[in-house]
């Protein structure tokens, strides 16, 4: 279970899955620095033998009009949402393909599911940033998946829409009615109908999917 902040939210996790017969772990480490990435990753296999999935859940905001975004802002955004990605991607790959195939575990070499958002292809004014790095993961995980492919990897995303989280926070003190009403289910979602999404294609029920985006959005890109 990585972290950057919050070390006892990392811990309370850690703790529900080894209550239920899991083994698991905290580490600390920036997605967006190569090599806290790889720390991360040596410190995985030291502790678990090997990586079967990997699900690049990290992700953040740093909103402004564009006339008043600083290049620090943006830079920091696609380093985190975007090349964070890239860099956990390639580490769990290189391992996928050092070990190949656990006929015993999955006809898969590996599972990689990345963290989108309904905003890769919903404009968002004042977000130019966040609404870049997820248009921009759209291309990279299905390029991905044509790359690995061959190699039995599959790599798929998902894309929530509007969630009760504490990144959605403002947007739904601010103008929740107005948000509700632009989504087809006219209701917020809730964090475990995403986390139902990420468990589907991880498992073996998802062994065919691949270069896919899974919208959870309760039809908000519809309407």
């Amino acid at each position: 279970m990585n972290y950057v902040s919050r070390p006892e939210a990392a811990e309370e996790v850690v703790a529900h899955i080894t209550s239920h017969g899991g083994n698991a772990f905290a580490h600390k480490a920036n997605v967006a620095r190569e090599d806290d990435v790889q720390a991360m990753f040596k410190k995985m296999i030291q502790e678990l033998g090997t990586i079967d999935i990997l699900v690049n859940n990290a992700g953040l905001q740093k909103d402004a009009p564009i006339d008043q975004m600083s290049l620090a802002d943006w830079q920091f955004v696609l380093d985190v949402n975007l090349t964070g990605q890239f860099l956990c991607s390639r580490e769990a790959i290189r391992e996928f393909k050092r070990r190949g195939i656990r006929k015993e575990i999955s006809c898969a070499a590996g599972k990689i599911i990345c963290m989108s958002s309904v905003h890769e292809v919903i404009p968002w004014a004042g977000h130019v940033n966040y609404a870049a790095s997820k248009g921009a993961l759209n291309a990279f995980t299905r390029a991905l998946a044509v790359e690995l492919a061959p190699r039995g990897i599959t790599v798929n995303a998902v894309a929530p829409g509007v969630i009760e989280t504490e990144m959605s926070r403002p947007v739904r003190e601010q103008s929740a009615a107005a948000v509700q009403s632009r989504i087809l289910l006219r209701r917020i979602g809730r964090p475990e109908e995403v986390a139902y999404a990420v468990w589907f294609l991880s498992s073996r029920y998802a062994d065919y999917i691949t270069g896919q985006v899974l919208h959870v959005d309760g039809g908000f890109k519809m309407e």
